[in-house]
């Protein structure tokens, strides 16, 4: 018998774990022969002192096989591709790019989270809509993938349920940035989807998690590596989240945004740029596209042809929305009580944003959670916002703040003008896109 005590102590002492050791540690994770305090133990022995590829790659595997892991052998004719994000404030991408990914012949399970801190959730963005049940059981998922070519669902408790646990243990014991950690907590999700191919998008900046290049290149790298030595074709891509991403920020506010996207009423630039760069390098790494030309030309077909909207508009009738939310969004979506511009101080340029501070202005006027039992407001938030580089003169908008709270009024505007500045001279405009690491 592997004791926990002696695990914790090897990696307490820097020592390499092996394959049966981390096994034992995440079945104690699943059937709870580790306290609450010897996982802790171990988080933090991690955090502390890192894992070795191998050591990550075992964790990784060990996790997804905790739970169920599906299989999608005969049930599709297609590759079976997801990508996830690290988060900011507007990433919207996934409620566009699973849709047009499904248009293009791939199949995406995409099993997303909810919001915590300034970064919002998926889930969260797709529960504003009446109706919509996030939480169904993993049989409506794949058949809903298998008839749409996509579904976007809650986390489920029947994947990788040693992660839950110890993410929950990281959440409270300052272990939440260990890249071993995070890279086998994503991975293991993704890997029990019983995916071919996955594509991380991994932000940077002022509204990431990681906040500079270096600390967002060792992520994705150990994210490929790992991916890769667990058998699953793995890329990511280093994306800018130094600015809101798109011009909304809040979950109905976003939702909104999503339908015009799809529906080609608007498409915000640097948002549709990282939604086709994600998009080709999943076509490209499940062989649904030649080339990157290719790739962009059938995502943007399957947008043009309404192809993409109708999958989307369709997925939301099986998770139990409305056929019509295309048409009559404000019947479903919430709206806020108050509606008012955020008025630009003096003239000049939007040259900084600290995106972090302006996703906790939304948590503040209850748009986002402050822990996991928190209840969310979809219907506050920001529109307009205008990216950095915009001109403007003195009282003219930055951006619509949307609110339901009259007395935190103020000082949600505040907090905005505070997490920006306006600088006489223009920045220097900054790619979305910075690299693909293979």
């Amino acid at each position: 018998m592997i004791l926990p005590q002696n695990i914790i102590r090897k990696k307490r002492d820097q020592i390499e774990l092996s394959k049966a050791e981390i096994e034992a540690f995440v079945d104690g994770l699943t059937n709870k022969t580790f306290t609450d305090a010897q996982a802790s133990a171990m988080a933090m022995a991690i955090y502390l002192n890192g894992m070795s590829t191998d050591e990550i790659v075992n964790l990784t595997t060990a996790m997804m096989n905790s739970g169920t892991v599906m299989n999608w052998e005969g049930a599709v004719d297609g590759p079976v591709v997801d990508k996830h994000s690290t988060g900011g404030v507007g990433d919207k991408v996934t409620l566009m790019l699973a849709p047009m990914v499904a248009a293009c012949g791939g199949y995406v399970p995409s099993i997303t989270g909810r919001g915590l801190g300034h970064t919002g959730g998926t889930v969260d963005k797709l529960e504003s809509v009446k109706g919509i049940n996030m939480q169904p059981d993993l049989v409506k998922l794949k058949n809903l993938v298998c008839e749409l070519g996509t579904a976007i669902i809650s986390q489920t408790s029947e994947l990788a349920p040693a992660d839950g646990r110890l993410y929950s243990l990281r959440d409270v014991t300052s272990t939440v940035e260990s890249i071993p950690l995070i890279t086998a907590s994503i991975l293991s999700k993704k890997l029990a989807e019983g995916l071919d191919a996955l594509v991380m998008d991994v932000k940077v900046g002022t509204g990431a998690m990681m906040s500079n290049i270096d600390d967002a290149r060792e992520l994705a790298r150990s994210i490929v590596d790992v991916g890769k030595g667990a058998g699953m074709k793995t890329e990511a891509l280093i994306t800018d989240m130094n600015q809101v991403l798109g011009h909304t920020a809040g979950n109905a506010l976003e939702i909104i945004e999503t339908l015009d996207y799809l529906s080609g009423k608007q498409r915000e630039a640097r948002l549709h740029e990282v939604v086709m760069a994600l998009g080709a390098r999943m076509l490209l790494t499940t062989g649904l596209a030649k080339d990157e030309a290719e790739a962009k030309t059938k995502l943007e077909k399957g947008l043009s042809s309404g192809r993409a909207a109708k999958i989307f508009a369709d997925m939301v009738v099986k998770l139990g929305g409305p056929a019509d939310l295309f048409d009559n969004p404000g019947k479903y979506l919430a709206k806020a009580k108050i509606i008012l511009s955020i008025q630009a101080p003096k003239s000049g340029y939007l040259s900084k944003m600290d995106a972090r501070a302006v996703g906790m202005m939304i948590v503040s006027i209850g748009g986002g959670r402050i822990d996991h039992n928190s209840a969310v407001n979809p219907a506050v938030g920001l529109t307009e916002v205008l990216p950095l580089g915009s001109y403007v003169e003195e009282g003219q908008p930055l951006a619509m703040l949307h609110i339901d709270d009259e007395s935190l009024l103020d000082g949600a505007i505040q907090e905005y003008l505070d997490a920006i500045v306006i600088a006489d001279v223009a920045p220097v405009a900054t790619p979305v896109v910075l690299e693909l690491i293979q």
